[in-house]
């Protein structure tokens, strides 16, 4: 086992932000399924739980702040990559081929027919590959037909790019530079589209660079700032303040209470989060449900 592995097994590790990883991804789960039975947000009871993404880009940064700002030099690009991949990709994988075998057996929204051997291997080269590739009309032109969630961790590995050959690199200065611009852009993809939800299709694509540039920049600043806050809510009342932002109702100026959440309302919430140790007994219920995507460390 190499240094670089002992050093990381030995940093803390944040199981209460692990747990509300777990709660939030939940969240998308129930929103999405949901959707069948409220196909507008408005009536949804968790018609927000999509704002679950961005909570998941700054606790990204926080935690790739955490984990690599320290080693990257040592350990690598390449090694880096590697750690990532490793991490997220089987994810891609297995949703890739399950999302295909999905639309060949569907018997109600599946037309294979329409499409030619040829077509559907490149479709599902692009989403194993996280090549965007809107090309399915039926699919509503997701970025990645057979796993549209994927869109995600598609912004996830670009953060990661990005974060490798330039934001480990700057100094906080520059970060907060960039913070204030993601914010500004962010504003505008909120004002313009009336709501945070793009990213995920070809007709928002770069609403996605807005919403992870400024929530893995912020948790980025959050770790090199230490914005720690001491507090004693527990797992349990920041999983409640944290379904407060995915539950609330839409209302007129919707798109700007969703703006506020991402700006200052998530950051809080990694920063109250960071701050915290499980206590024994809730252990194993907190850090189940991290699973979901990878632990925090």
């Amino acid at each position: 086992m190499s240094d670089i592995s002992v050093n990381l097994k030995d940093k803390q590790h944040f199981e209460i932000l692990d747990g509300l990883r777990g709660v939030a991804a939940l969240a998308v789960v129930v929103f999405h399924f949901t959707e069948f039975i409220f196909p507008s947000a408005n009536v949804n009871f968790i018609g927000h739980g999509f704002l679950a993404v961005d909570f998941f880009f700054c606790l990204s940064g926080f935690v790739i702040g955490y984990a690599y700002d320290d080693r990257l030099g040592k350990m690598g690009v390449l090694e880096f990559f590697k750690s990532r991949t490793i991490r997220l990709h089987p994810l891609v994988i297995l949703g890739s081929v399950l999302g295909f075998i999905g639309f060949l057996t569907d018997p109600f929204g599946g037309h294979p027919e329409a499409y030619s051997v040829g077509r559907l291997a490149l479709i599902l080269l692009s989403s194993v590959l996280l090549i965007p590739f809107p090309a399915m009309q039926e699919r509503y032109f997701n970025l990645f037909s057979f796993n549209a969630p994927a869109w995600s961790l598609f912004w996830e590995y670009i953060a990661n790019i990005v974060y490798a050959f330039v934001l480990c690199k700057l100094g906080r200065r520059y970060l907060i530079l960039i913070l204030v611009i993601a914010a500004v852009a962010l504003g505008y993809v909120a004002y313009s589209a009336h709501a945070l939800v793009g990213g995920w299709d070809g007709n928002s694509f770069w609403h996605g660079g807005a919403r992870v540039l400024y929530s893995f920049t912020a948790g980025l600043l959050i770790y090199r700032f230490n914005l720690i806050i001491k507090n004693k809510l527990g797992f349990i009342g920041l999983a409640i303040l944290l379904l407060i932002a995915l539950m609330m109702p839409h209302f007129k100026w919707n798109w700007l209470a969703e703006l506020l959440v991402v700006l200052l309302y998530f950051p809080l919430l990694i920063a109250l989060g960071a701050a915290l140790r499980y206590r024994q007994g809730l252990k194993g219920f907190v850090c189940f449900p991290g699973i979901y995507l990878t632990p925090c460390t």
